[in-house]
C-alpha cells in the first residue's frame, strides 16, 4: 500500500510538471499569437467601420493567464482520475477471478481455511494488497480463529466500509482542484474589473476599448473556469460512483463465495 501511494505521488508531481510545460507551449506558440492577431484585426475593422460587431473568438476567450492555469489544473485532475481509474479497473477484474474455487455443494470447515488462504497468499504482492484478496483473507482468518460465520460477515463488511472511507479520502486532491479552478477564475474576474476601473478615465474621454478589453478578461476567466469545473465535477461524481460500486460488488462477492459456503461442525 505504501509503495502504491509513493508511485501515485510521483505520478502526480510528474504529470503536473509535464502538463505545465505542454499547456504553456501551446499558449505561447498557438493561443496567444492567434488571439493577438484576432484582436488586431478587430481593432482595424472597428477603426474603419464603427458599426462593426466583433465576432467572439475562442482564442481570445482563453488567452489569459487565469484560463491557462485552469486548463493546467483540469488536465491534472483528469490525469489523477485516469491513474485511479486504472487501479480500480484492475481491482474490478479480480471479481471475475476464481479466488475461492469452492465446488458446488462443498462447505468450508475451519480446518479447511488454510488451504484456501494459501491460494490467496500465493498471489503477487501487488494483487494481494487489493481489496478483494484482503477481504477474503480477513474473513478466512477470522473464521479460523472463532469458527463463527457471523463474525466473518461482520469482518468483511467492516473492511469494505473502511475501504470506502479510504477511497473517499484519497479524492481530497481532486476536490481541491475542483475548488481551485473557479477560484482562479474569480481572481481573473477581480483583475479584469480592477484594470477596467483603472482605465475609466479613457472611457470618459470616449475611448472604451481598454475598458471593454479588461471587462472581457473578467468575464472570460469566469466563464472558462466555471465551464471546466462543471466538466471535472461531473467526472469526479462518476468516478465516485465507480468506487462505491466496486466496494459493494466486493462485499457481495465475499458474501456469495465465502460466507455462504462456510460451515461448522455440528454441536459447535
Amino acid at each position: 500500500m505504501k509503495r502504491q501511494l509513493s508511485i501515485e505521488f510521483l505520478f502526480q508531481v510528474f504529470s503536473l510538471v509535464v502538463l505545465i510545460i505542454v499547456v504553456q507551449s501551446v499558449y505561447v506558440t498557438l493561443v496567444r499569437p492567434r488571439a493577438n492577431a484576432v484582436l488586431e484585426q478587430q481593432a482595424v475593422r472597428l477603426a474603419e467601420d464603427k458599426s462593426y460587431v466583433p465576432e467572439r473568438s475562442w482564442y481570445v476567450v482563453v488567452r489569459d493567464f487565469e484560463q491557462e492555469a485552469c486548463f493546467v489544473l483540469m488536465f491534472w485532475g483528469l490525469a489523477i482520475l485516469g491513474f485511479k481509474a486504472v487501479e480500480l479497473n484492475r481491482e474490478r477484474n479480480l471479481l471475475d477471478a476464481d479466488l475461492m474455487p469452492v465446488a458446488e455443494g462443498t462447505k468450508i470447515l475451519p480446518e479447511d481455511v488454510r488451504k484456501y488462504a494459501r491460494r490467496i497468499e500465493a498471489l503477487p504482492d501487488t494483487v494481494r494488497d487489493e481489496l478483494l484478496p484482503r477481504a477474503l483473507l480477513s474473513g478466512l482468518h477470522r473464521f479460523a480463529a472463532t469458527g463463527n460465520i457471523n463474525d466473518v460477515s461482520t469482518t468483511t463488511q467492516a473492511l469494505c466500509s473502511a475501504e470506502t472511507e479510504r477511497l473517499d479520502s484519497e479524492l481530497s486532491m481532486i476536490r481541491y482542484i475542483v475548488w481551485a479552478i473557479p477560484s482562479i477564475g474569480f481572481i481573473g474576474t477581480v483583475r479584469g474589473i480592477g484594470e477596467a476601473l483603472g482605465l475609466a478615465y479613457q472611457a470618459v474621454e470616449g475611448d472604451i476599448s481598454g475598458v471593454t478589453q479588461s471587462l472581457g478578461v473578467a468575464f472570460n476567466s469566469t466563464f472558462v473556469a466555471l465551464l471546466l469545473s462543471l466538466v471535472l465535477m461531473f467526472l469526479v461524481h462518476q468516478f465516485q460512483l465507480f468506487q462505491e460500486r466496486l466496494v459493494q460488488d466486493t462485499e457481495s462477492y465475499c458474501e456469495r463465495k465465502l460466507v455462504r459456503n462456510l460451515a461448522v461442525h455440528p454441536g459447535n
